[in-house]
């Protein structure tokens, strides 16, 4: 009898998870269907599918092309990989409040685009392909400055020492970033200015390729490093025991959330929250197994930074909110939510 009655719970778990997915890809073509609609110039949905098979007026195919298209799939990569580094950070750190921005990579990653910024300028093609590096270089000299901070001979590295050293790079980075923007020009200001606000200016086809080459190589090898996930969540005595060794696994997972997280913020700017938001939702929805828990937190990742973006380019035309302050928006009272909790613990 108890037998059968896990058999069901695990066809329910199943079929719930699966039920999850459907509907999140759902909302995910919808919410790109809306973002394709929305905006300045209004395309329906009818004009929107002429104009894919190119029987559209120079004009619409301008907007949907160049303009609306690029936006929307570099906004979902954002989000994807925003939320898939949030998922790796929550789990190697064990703190479920976590996310890359707490640990310095954001900053860090900011702080290369301003010196680069200062030093020449942000635009022309060849920023296109230096620019992901650079802020590569910046949130991996904040991540490994923090892991060896943390980092105790005999002791390794234990999950609040990580944060808080985190919190301390990220205010001195921070710091840092603030004396270095007052010394920018006019021009030079107002890229950095609206970058900081998560103003998504990489929105043409060179980014969309960029970023679709990096999250093609990296989102596939954390999903593959689901189980691993897993096991450095229960904690590091059993995955020891279990074979695992923890320290290398652990310093693996870090340089793929950097590399996630630095992307993103190259191309999309400082977007806070969604390394936040879409993991605890995700597992609000499908439990805490990271190989249905990691796609399920890309695609809410996805479909929250699009509707951002959607919503921030609309509510007040022809004028535009960034898409990092409505995310905020949106974050700042779950996150508040999430700590009046009373079954978060301290």
């Amino acid at each position: 009898m108890t037998s059968e009655i896990i058999i069901k719970y695990k066809k329910y778990i199943y079929y719930r998870n699966i039920s999850i997915i459907i509907v999140t890809s759902a909302l995910m073509i919808i919410c790109f269907l809306i973002s394709l609609n929305t905006g300045y110039s209004k395309l329906s949905v009818r004009e929107i599918f002429y104009i894919m098979l190119g029987k559209g007026s120079q004009n619409q195919k301008l907007i949907l092309f160049q303009y609306r298209l690029p936006r929307i799939i570099i906004s979902a990569l954002i989000g994807a990989g925003l939320s898939l580094s949030g998922c790796i950070i929550q789990g190697i750190s064990g703190n479920p409040l976590s996310d890359p921005g707490l640990l310095g990579i954001n900053s860090g990653a900011g702080l290369m685009v301003i010196l680069y910024a200062l030093l020449s300028g942000v635009s022309g093609t060849f920023s296109i392909f230096l620019l992901p590096f650079l802020a590569l270089v910046g949130a991996g000299v904040a991540a490994i400055t923090v892991y060896l901070l943390a980092y105790k001979k005999h002791e390794g590295i234990s999950n609040s020492r990580l944060i808080l050293t985190g919190i301390a790079v990220q205010s001195g980075l921070f710091a840092l970033t603030v004396l270095l923007i007052v010394t920018l020009d006019d021009m030079k200001f107002s890229i950095v200015a609206g970058w900081q606000a998560g103003q998504i200016w990489g929105a043409n086809w060179s980014y969309v390729l960029v970023l679709l080459l990096w999250m093609s190589i990296l989102i596939p090898f954390v999903i593959l490093k689901s189980k691993t996930l897993d096991i450095l969540i229960i904690g590091d005595e059993i995955a020891t025991s279990l074979g695992v060794n923890v320290e290398k696994e652990r310093r693996k997972l870090l340089a793929v959330s950097v590399m996630l997280s630095a992307c993103c913020v190259a191309v999309g700017g400082n977007i806070s929250f969604v390394g936040l938001i879409s993991p605890h939702l995700s597992r609000r929805l499908v439990g805490s197994k990271n190989h249905i828990l990691l796609p399920v937190s890309v695609l809410i990742g996805a479909v929250l930074v699009c509707m951002a973006d959607t919503i921030g380019r609309t509510v007040i035309q022809p004028s535009s909110i960034p898409t990092g302050i409505m995310v905020a928006i949106i974050g700042a009272p779950y996150f508040i939510y999430l700590l009046t909790r009373k079954n978060i613990s301290s």
